[in-house]
């Protein structure tokens, strides 16, 4: 920054200063000079911090559970291609779609195509299956108040498929939320989920199984509830977990990573064990917290 003295306009420019005053403006430019660049220390030092600084995710990340600003009844699923967004409306099934129970054919209320996009919706009850993606998709602030039977499905079939959860919560799941049935990646992250079974299920027992990989961050799971993860581990899932949270489990109930031999002949899958291997169940004691 270039310092200024304050001499006078009319002031002559041949006149000399004398040597008194020339002092005084040279210890004023000085000052000003100093002062100007500790300022600018200051701010620099100031921004450099912020930009440096790395808080751990909080709950403050999560968004707080929406009031929906209207609601819709769904009696046939609504296909989605693109983006979606319903303007945090609660939509719920009638008719056909109005089933609340744990049939495994149901149909879900909304349906996306690879690639698609729903955001800000609210699924209110009866739910029927949720959303079900035919391939990579994302679903951004989505809300479920009472899942049905699962609250989405992710059915891509290549490996390199991905989904994405990206805030958003669930309530009221008696067995699953999130139900891996096809290949790819899901990544999960700001999310929270209220009295549930599962939060996420590689299936167990799939006709046609596939090696799947989850990654979750910064999600909060309340009591009461089930297993945060299920992964098979004779497929080669695994699951990397960081920043999760559970509420009200002081005797830790819950379990955060299970490892399952699943199949494809509709058995019910055996349990391999729980907690952090390295191979599968990635994560650290750091990486959950209790509450």
């Amino acid at each position: 920054m270039k310092a200024t003295t304050g001499a006078s306009p009319s002031a002559s420019p041949t006149s000399s200063a004398s040597p008194s005053a020339a002092a005084s403006a040279s210890a004023s430019a000085s000052a000003s000079a100093s002062a100007s660049a500790s300022r600018t220390a200051s701010a620099s030092a100031s921004a450099t911090a912020s930009k440096t600084s790395t808080a751990a995710p909080s709950d403050t990340a999560l968004g707080a559970w929406p009031t929906p600003t209207a609601q819709k009844a769904v009696t046939a699923t609504i296909e989605v291609s693109g983006t979606y967004d319903g303007g945090l409306k609660r939509f719920y099934g009638s008719g056909d779609l109005g089933s609340s129970g744990q049939d495994e054919d149901q149909g879900p209320i909304f349906e996306l195509a690879d690639g698609a996009t729903l955001k800000n919706v609210v699924l209110g009850a009866p739910a029927a299956d949720g959303v079900h993606c035919l391939g990579s998709c994302t679903l951004q602030n989505v809300w479920w108040e009472d899942v049905g039977e699962d609250a989405a499905t992710f059915q891509g079939k290549s490996p390199s498929a991905t989904y994405l959860v990206v805030g958003g919560g669930a309530r009221k799941a008696d067995d699953k939320v999130l139900q891996h049935n096809g290949a790819g990646t899901l990544t999960i992250k700001n999310f929270q989920v209220e009295d549930f079974g599962k939060l996420y299920r590689s299936c167990g027992n799939c006709s046609t199984q596939y090696q799947r990989h989850v990654v979750i961050s910064n999600v909060k799971a309340t009591s009461p509830g089930g297993v945060v993860v299920g992964i098979n581990a004779n497929y080669g899932d695994t699951a990397i977990l960081s920043g999760v949270t559970i509420v009200g489990d002081s005797s830790k109930e819950i379990t955060v990573c299970e490892r399952f031999k699943g199949n494809n002949s509709g058995d019910e899958p055996s349990g391999l064990g729980s907690g952090p291997d390295g191979t599968h169940c990635r994560y650290s004691a750091s990486g959950v917290t209790y509450k």
